[in-house]
């Protein structure tokens, strides 16, 4: 790490809001240079010891989050805020893949951090709940340190001790339980008290969605009562919301404000709500389309140009014939690749630390093989010469790889309504125009069927799996 010799120590940036990070390279080697904002005197500049770009901007954007990680320019932060920034910290540092530089790279990278946190607390006035924060920051790094040695216990637990803390505001977790003892309810405490009944029961990814369009309604809806809250309430809420976001966007939200809503009335916090009704319908739906047939059969001309041993053949493919989900499709593992009965299948599964969307998402999809011009046999030998993950890649890194692709092959806009997620919707329409019933293709997708008895007990059976493929291939054979 250096630092220039007009610039602030590390530790004084920590607490600075920062301008936009430059980068740049010095006899083969990458550099990251950050500067207060509203100054062009001091500026901090930190060797990324790589002289590969790819490794060097990943670095780079971790070494940012870090930076920022904690809230150490904020001495009014929540611990609320604080462990959820905490919580992703740790949770990319226990899933990110390395390669041998970043391994080495990221070490040292760890260690710097390290430091620099310990003098931050040494010297910086911070406030109970930011040196709370540093203090797990630092288990965290250490725990990270161990996990690229092979050790990863001490870093799950971590995460797992992280996420098993209640969320909501004191405020929330003290409110008695009788409504009638309550002088006033806030929105805030109100969707306080809904996470910690229901912290054990939703996933960990789910949950932060949740409380990040609870903490988005409970500062538009502010002190207002919600036990007296009216219709032209929830209609000014709505207006609010659609000032600065998407249609789409806003649709998730109430549809989050309903779950809470439902849940309050339901224990008796609230007497009623007058929150249904409300959703945006122009612009609401998702901006994501289709990709044409031709769209598809181009992307699959240029993965099957592509060496049998690169990884993004086989991404790109499997996206196509089996229309999984991004995150999906990058845990996937050499034992997730199996046969059931004759049939040879990808497995989605929550094994081994891997997450999935919804329960419904658990299922497991065939591989039809000439689809598109898909050779099964080579991705085979694929698999086999695999270690474990068939993707080492990291989360941003596998999209933007991937989305990149389709952008330069397909000469797309710019404005994301067609993505590698579009490839779902490509494999629903071509199964609705292959007339494959309506439950098939959700076991396909992933879609919920409505029936405990289909999703609970028929899930990978070879009787599904036969069917499904005979539905696969009958879709690919009309496209």
């Amino acid at each position: 790490m250096t630092v220039n010799h007009r610039s602030q120590s590390g530790t004084n940036l920590l607490q600075t809001a920062l301008a936009k990070p430059y980068h740049y390279r010095r006899s083969g080697r990458y550099y990251l240079r950050l500067r207060p904002q509203g100054t062009v005197k001091g500026f901090f500049t930190l060797s990324l010891r790589t002289t590969d770009k790819a490794t060097a901007m990943t670095i780079s954007d971790d070494i940012l989050s870090t930076l920022k990680a904690y809230h150490l320019d904020n001495p009014e932060a929540s611990w609320d805020e604080l462990r959820e920034r905490l919580i992703e910290f740790a949770e990319y540092n226990l899933t990110m893949a390395h390669g041998d530089s970043s391994l080495v790279a990221y070490e040292m990278i760890n260690d710097e951090h390290h430091l620099a946190l310990r003098k931050a607390s040494a010297k910086l006035p911070l406030s109970i709940n930011q040196q709370r924060a540093v203090s797990k920051a630092l288990e965290i790094l250490e725990a990270s340190q161990e996990r690229m040695r092979g050790r990863s216990g001490k870093l799950v637990e971590i995460v797992k001790d992280l996420n098993g803390e209640p969320c909501g505001t004191p405020l929330a977790l003290s409110l008695p339980l009788s409504v009638s003892a309550l002088s006033g309810l806030t929105f805030k405490a109100l969707s306080g008290l809904y996470m910690a009944e229901r912290k054990d029961s939703i996933q960990d990814s789910t949950m932060r969605d949740v409380k990040s369009s609870c903490e988005a309604i409970g500062t538009i809806l502010g002190d207002l009562d919600m036990k007296t809250h009216t219709r032209e309430d929830m209609k000014n809420l709505r207006d609010k919301l659609l000032e600065d976001r998407k249609p789409s966007t806003v649709k998730k939200q109430l549809t989050r404000l309903s779950t809470v809503m439902d849940w309050a009335v339901n224990n008796g916090y609230l007497e009623k709500s007058f929150d249904k009704g409300l959703k945006p319908t122009k612009g609401a739906d998702s901006s994501r389309e289709a990709l044409s047939q031709d769209q598809v059969k181009a992307l699959m001309a240029h993965a099957k140009s592509l060496p049998v041993d690169a990884w993004q053949r086989w991404a790109l493919s499997l996206g196509v014939i089996t229309g999984t989900r991004i995150e999906e499709l990058r845990q996937l593992t050499k034992a997730d690749v199996k046969q059931v009965g004759s049939v040879w299948v990808i497995d989605i599964n929550r094994n081994d630390g891997k997450t999935a969307k919804t329960k419904n998402a658990l299922r497991v999809v065939p591989l039809t093989d000439g689809a598109y011009g898909f050779d099964l046999q080579a991705f085979l030998e694929f698999v086999r010469k695999a270690d474990s993950r068939l993707f080492t890649l990291g989360a941003g890194q596998f999209s933007n790889v991937l989305n990149g692709a389709l952008r330069e092959v397909l000469t797309l806009n710019a404005d994301r309504t067609q993505t590698f997620h579009s490839l779902r919707h490509s494999l629903a329409g071509a199964l609705k125009a292959a007339e494959v019933p309506v439950g098939t293709a959700e076991s396909i997708l992933g879609h919920a069927s409505g029936s405990i008895s289909y999703d609970h007990y028929g899930a990978g059976s070879a009787v599904e799996v036969g069917r499904m493929a005979e539905a696969l291939s009958r879709a690919f054979m009309a496209a």
